[in-house]
């Protein structure tokens, strides 16, 4: 019988487990995922403050400097010179991988 206050006595249990299954060859499996759902790239905006130039747009949005011609020419449309962007113009920032 075992006493309520003394712990259970687990030094003799001991475990096995013994398998004859050969390992699963998964070479020749390949995989597929279908949806339904579409990928929707939208393009974000942004309103122009005081100071900001493209190059800092684009830090801000892509993580260089060196990618505003993709915020210039996305805005060709209000936008003659990429050195004359104006306060509370709103800009089209193209969808792009962010490399930090």
């Amino acid at each position: 019988m075992n006493h309520p206050d003394k712990p259970a006595d687990f030094s003799r249990v001991g475990s096995r487990a013994d398998s004859t299954a050969e390992t699963a060859d998964f070479s020749g499996v390949s995989g597929r995922v279908d949806t339904t759902a579409e990928r929707v790239d939208t393009p974000q905006t942004y309103t122009v403050e005081r100071g900001d130039t493209l190059s800092h747009i684009a830090k801000r949005f892509y993580g260089k400097a060196g990618e505003w011609n993709a915020i210039f020419e996305a805005n060709r449309d209000q936008l003659s010179d990429p050195d004359r962007i104006q306060p509370g113009q709103v800009l089209v920032i193209p969808t792009r991988e962010r490399q930090d």
